[in-house]
């Protein structure tokens, strides 16, 4: 039996999500088994939220999330420092 890479991505749908989709296939190895899940889906985007994933689009090879992909998202304290929430001067 062949080994299998597994590779997983995390899409809204969008544009960029869609490109990544494409970047991905044409990257995609024989032995890769790529998988695009829609994070419209509430399970889909549970298992996003469990991986840690904050942003689409995503990917996730074997399990982990590629280190493109962890941490990225809104943060609030970064947010914050940019000015959102306080009047501007």
């Amino acid at each position: 039996m062949k080994n299998r890479r597994k590779i997983e991505i995390f899409s809204a749908g969008c544009p960029v999500c869609r490109e990544t989709i494409q970047m991905i296939n044409r990257m995609a190895c024989p032995s890769c088994e790529v998988i695009v899940h829609d994070m419209q889906d509430a399970s889909v985007a549970k298992r996003a939220n469990d991986l840690g994933i904050r942003s689409v689009p995503a990917v996730v090879i074997d399990g982990k999330p590629a280190g493109c992909c962890q941490g990225r998202g809104p943060d609030e304290s970064v947010l914050r420092l940019a000015g959102l929430g306080r009047r501007p001067s």
